[in-house]
């Protein structure tokens, strides 16, 4: 066993086949198989999953509704700079800067849907291009490919591609980070390591849980460069210091992390499907991954990459509720990479069968992605629904025990229908904010308040056996005693419901 302080980085070049390289990929090409290392497969590397994981993010992008937490993405942007920086004081510290990044793009392209994504997908087909680029410069050109690719086909690329969201820029600056990493622990200078505190930056800055990523790059500079660990050290703790400041400052006003879960068992069977979008994506995935254990120490940069974060997290997690599977997205590129390390020992037509199974294997997910309801809430459905019917003096009705109290119900209703075209929030007593997950003051005389409404549209989040059941307070006892139910919908995650006056006709 080598010393640590001589398992370095190989370059590119001429070398013999040793017991740190078996299976002779610092030559570029497994032996009897064509040699991929030219300037033609180094552009492909980073094009070909460029341009799938562009054309995939594409297709039908503004299709699904917005979810919970786009519609406090579109919320955030639809306010003012002020409103947007007076928020910092409270709620989820780990996406206000998301938020701030987001109002400035939308004073410049809108707010629709599509506007609202465009981010995503900007960012997770850079993500795509720099896995296939990192995976080329660390094993082959033909590897990078077969990267970028297998990155590109998961579900979960497509699906927080087209999502307003922060994971798809937290991923790419994942991937930013290590590739900067990369230089400076095998050519260190000050510059390099600068590139680096500045990618740790804006990777904190995206998702705070995200910095777990650090650990595995520590793990990877204390096997293989000891020399350089305090200069690492330094430049990562410089990195981070922004978010700790945010952290800093947001905590002393009552502002909290993300809501999340104990990880239970039934919690951890479903983070495989939550990652990759599909269970048995995962278990393939991993069965390629056993094949790219460090056997040179570019497969233990992705292996630490893939497997210590999650093992920080689930270890932090027993102390505190913060594990999120959606936090975790950040490691896909080391999966898909060391699975991609795999297919290329394989012959071409067996690694092209592997990426065809895979493709077959998502395609159900990657068709159900764009549906309507593809981001588990039909939200527009709901909200034309109630345009298609509505009618002149009809009222809204809120429930204050779901979450926010009403206020996703408020938002959809906001969002998609224009003021005249939206039903009258009969109890509201004062305005309603779309900046935050924030309970609208309502009437405390309801039947004061209904008076005059002959028909009432009732929102829920979920999909509810009863409309009106735990609807809150005072309401559901007068809705039950003066209205009766005409017809309820439930579009995916939602429930709508319209009530008429029993004291009148239909």
């Amino acid at each position: 066993m080598k010393d640590a302080e001589t398992m370095v980085l190989p370059r590119l070049g001429p070398a013999e086949v040793s017991v740190e390289d078996p299976w002779g990929e610092d030559h570029g090409a497994a032996p009897g198989r064509p040699a991929t290392d030219t300037p033609q497969w180094r552009v492909a590397a980073w094009l070909v999953p460029a341009l799938l994981m562009g054309a995939l993010s594409v297709v039908r992008a503004g299709a699904p509704g917005l979810r919970t937490e786009e519609l406090a993405t579109w919320g955030r942007t639809a306010s003012s700079w002020r409103d947007n920086w007076s928020m910092l004081r409270g709620g989820d510290v780990t996406v206000a800067p998301y938020h701030l990044l987001m109002r400035a793009w939308a004073a410049v392209f809108g707010t629709s849907d599509l506007a609202l994504r465009v981010p995503s997908i900007l960012a997770m087909t850079a993500a795509a291009a720099l896995v296939g680029a990192l995976a080329a410069r660390l094993f082959a050109p033909g590897t990078g490919v077969l990267a970028g690719v297998v990155f590109a086909l998961l579900p979960t690329s497509t699906r927080y591609a087209q999502e307003a969201q922060p994971y798809a820029l937290t991923l790419l600056a994942a991937v930013l980070a290590t590739s900067l990493l990369v230089a400076p622990i095998d050519r260190p200078t000050f510059w390099r390591f600068a590139g680096y505190t500045g990618a740790v930056a804006v990777l904190g800055l995206c998702n705070v849980v995200a910095l777990l990523l650090l650990v595995g790059h520590g793990w990877a500079v204390l096997a293989f460069r000891r020399t350089v660990a305090l200069r690492w050290l330094v430049a990562a703790s410089v990195g981070a210091l922004p978010v700790a400041a945010l952290l800093w400052f947001t905590t002393r006003h009552g502002a909290q992390l993300a809501p999340a879960s104990n990880p239970s068992l039934t919690v951890l069977a479903a983070t495989p499907r939550e990652l990759f979008g599909v269970t048995a994506l995962g278990a393939v995935l991993l069965t390629l991954a056993l094949f790219s254990l460090p056997l040179r120490h570019s497969a233990a940069i992705y292996t630490a990459w893939a497997v210590v974060p999650p093992l920080v997290l689930l270890l932090v997690a027993q102390a505190t509720p913060i594990w999120l599977p959606q936090c975790l997205l950040f490691t896909l590129p080391a999966w898909a990479t060391l699975g991609a390390a795999a297919l290329a020992r394989a012959r071409a037509r067996w690694s092209v069968g592997v990426l065809a199974a895979l493709a077959l294997i998502g395609a159900p997910v990657q068709v159900a992605l764009r549906e309507p309801d593809g981001h588990q809430q039909a939200t527009r459905q709901l909200a034309e629904i109630i345009e298609l019917r509505l009618q002149p003096g009809d009222g809204v009705v809120y429930s204050s025990s779901d979450s926010g109290g009403g206020w996703v119900g408020r938002n959809v209703v906001a969002h998609y229908l224009p003021a005249d075209r939206r039903p009258k929030d009969v109890l509201a007593t004062g305005p309603h904010r779309v900046d935050g997950p924030l309970p609208v003051p309502e009437c405390a005389d309801v039947a004061r308040c209904l008076r005059g409404a002959r028909r009432l549209w009732v929102v829920r989040l979920g999909e509810q056996p009863d409309p009106v059941r735990a609807i809150g307070g005072a309401k559901e006892q007068l809705l039950r005693t003066r209205y009766q139910v005409a017809q309820v919908w439930r579009p995916t995650g939602l429930t709508l419901a319209l009530l008429v006056d029993e004291r009148t006709d239909l």
